[in-house]
């Protein structure tokens, strides 16, 4: 299957979405000098961008779609589980872990957070430090910070067990 690729400019950046018929495979902030404006628009990548537009408008709270990350079974499982924290709502590495019945698993549960492919869509910038510090993001730190903001949520950790 053919990889299709289109472009989105962010108020956080120019981002790339890539993925083929059957779902989105990735979306990462790039720099402006790798965007290809005249880039094709592929119905199942157009869908993405829309959502995208309204979730930066800020009337879009979940995104709805075929997902197609490529990651180990472990990293699938994080990935799913990033996806049941709450639009607005910020959860700690360690209660993650715990959430996948593993509190000794931090460490694996961080590496598996930032291998992510697909930031924004399945909300890796919800995870914080268990002591409410941001951590970690591999668009930058200040990113993740403007995506909590947007969100309204600063300071507002939840529990998913």
């Amino acid at each position: 299957m053919a990889e299709h690729k289109a472009y989105y400019h962010s108020e956080i950046g120019w981002i790339e979405l890539a993925g083929t018929d059957t779902g989105l495979a990735s979306l990462n902030f790039v720099d402006a000098d790798l965007v290809d404006e005249e880039s094709p628009s592929y119905p199942a990548l157009q869908m993405w961008v829309e959502q995208l537009d309204e979730y930066f408008a800020g009337t879009r709270r979940e995104f709805q779609g075929p997902l197609a990350p490529a990651g180990t079974e472990f990293q699938q499982k994080v990935w799913q589980a990033l996806q049941t924290i709450p639009y607005g709502q910020t959860i700690s590495y360690l209660a993650l872990a715990r959430s996948l019945g593993n509190d000794q698993a931090v460490r694996a549960v961080g590496q598996a957070n930032g291998r992510n492919p697909i930031s924004i869509i399945i909300p890796c910038h919800r995870v914080i430090g268990r002591d409410g510090r941001l951590t970690g993001y591999g668009g930058g730190l200040w990113r993740k910070e403007w995506l909590l903001r947007h969100e309204g949520a600063r300071g507002r950790q939840i529990s998913l067990f």
